[in-house]
């Protein structure tokens, strides 16, 4: 791994991963501070959630012109976040966070203060905590007009490293307690900034999904006696030979990507490893090798269903530190496109009860993306030759 680490002017952290070998010296010029307030976090009883509050990032950048991009390198006309005439992967901590350090969050303070509540000591609407955790961007290349999907798989391979070694670190930090490494895609999805970019969120607790997923697979293993994850993805390579081919999209020798049987998005897609693995840094030299390829492949697979490119959020599934049940790292890819002209928008049902209606039947986006793979195969010739 190939990484410098600095600071930006107003202290904060700014980790450069490079392809190759890079000998860089970063300072940056700028006269700049951090946003006034920074985030609380309030608990939902309703839900037994928290939900953060971040005031200041009402005032972020809000797709900004080309030439103000905060993200591509700076020049000698305008200093940018990134201090650098030119970069591959670079990871710093987001101006505009939604978790924004400070005390550890005691998974004990909620039932607590629901103590206090019963006793007559507390006031229920008062259950609350100083932001913790972390909010970071990921740049994926200086190129303001690229996608991930255009990128070679050597930068595909960076960026795994830097989302393994981010996560390492987040999780040492005492205040994270899960490491969610994600992409938004498109302004249909919401994204804010046009430019190539992810984000890592160190959550100060085991957010509400992944904690339904612990259960379930507690669950499971109490009732059968296997492993939830396990047994999906068997479950998933055996309907391979069902009618229609199954809902296996590709397989490699260490992952295999498929449309889960219940997908709730038009396009869904997750992407499991072989070996059960818990977080990004345990995965193995040839485990990264192949992923990069693979998701490079998956990608662009993607981009190939509809009349324009891909709107999606991308992200891994990450066991928090202090889940001890079964867990398998993996990634979820899913899009509120379904058809060229249409959108799946979160109305009623969805947004107000939290019950899913897919237009799509899953095996059907299953061979619509393998059929994505076998079209780019047939055309990669005359494309090269092009």
């Amino acid at each position: 791994m190939n990484r410098t680490q600095a600071r930006l002017a107003d202290g904060r952290e700014i980790f450069f991963y490079d392809d190759e070998p890079t000998r860089r010296t970063v300072e940056d010029p700028r006269e700049i501070t951090r946003p006034d307030g920074g985030s609380e976090l309030r608990y939902d009883p309703f839900l037994d959630e928290w939900v953060a509050v971040a005031a200041a990032r009402q005032h972020r950048t809000h797709l900004p012109s080309t030439d103000q991009c905060p993200l591509c390198p700076s020049t000698a006309e305008r200093a940018t976040e990134i201090p650098q005439q030119d970069y591959d992967v670079v990871v710093f901590e987001n101006r505009f966070p939604s978790f924004s350090g400070g005390e550890a969050l005691d998974p004990g303070l909620a039932p607590r203060a629901l103590d206090a509540v019963g006793r007559g000591e507390a006031e229920l609407t008062s259950i609350r905590h100083a932001g913790s955790g972390r909010c970071e961007v990921v740049c994926f290349t200086p190129d303001h007009t690229a996608s991930l999907a255009q990128l070679p798989v050597r930068r595909l391979r960076t960026v795994v490293d830097a989302w393994a070694d981010r996560t390492a670190a987040l999780l040492e930090t005492g205040q994270v307690d899960q490491v969610y490494c994600f992409e938004n895609r498109g302004e249909e999805i919401g994204v804010t900034l046009h430019h190539p970019h992810g984000q890592i969120y160190g959550y100060p607790f085991p957010t509400p999904r992944t904690r339904r997923m612990l259960d379930s697979a507690r669950a499971y293993r109490s009732r059968t006696g296997g492993d939830l994850f396990a047994d999906t993805l068997a479950a998933e390579t055996r309907d391979v030979q069902s009618a229609g081919g199954g809902r296996i999209v590709a397989r490699t020798e260490h992952w295999t990507v498929f449309v889960p049987a219940w997908a709730r998005w038009p396009v869904e897609v997750h992407i499991y490893p072989h070996r059960p693995v818990r977080t990004l840094p345990e995965l193995t030299e040839a485990e990264r090798d192949d992923f990069a390829a693979l998701y490079s492949d998956v990608l662009r697979r993607g981009d190939r269903l509809f009349a324009t490119p891909l709107p999606y959020i991308s992200g891994w599934q990450q066991a928090p530190l202090s889940a001890a049940e079964d867990f398998r790292l993996h990634l979820q890819l899913f899009s509120i496109r379904r058809a060229d002209n249409k959108l799946k928008y979160l109305a009623g049902s969805e947004s107000g009860m939290g019950v899913f209606i897919n237009d799509i039947p899953p095996e059907q986006m299953a061979r619509r993306l393998r059929e994505a793979g076998s079209a780019a195969t047939a055309a990669t010739p005359k494309e090269d030759a092009g």
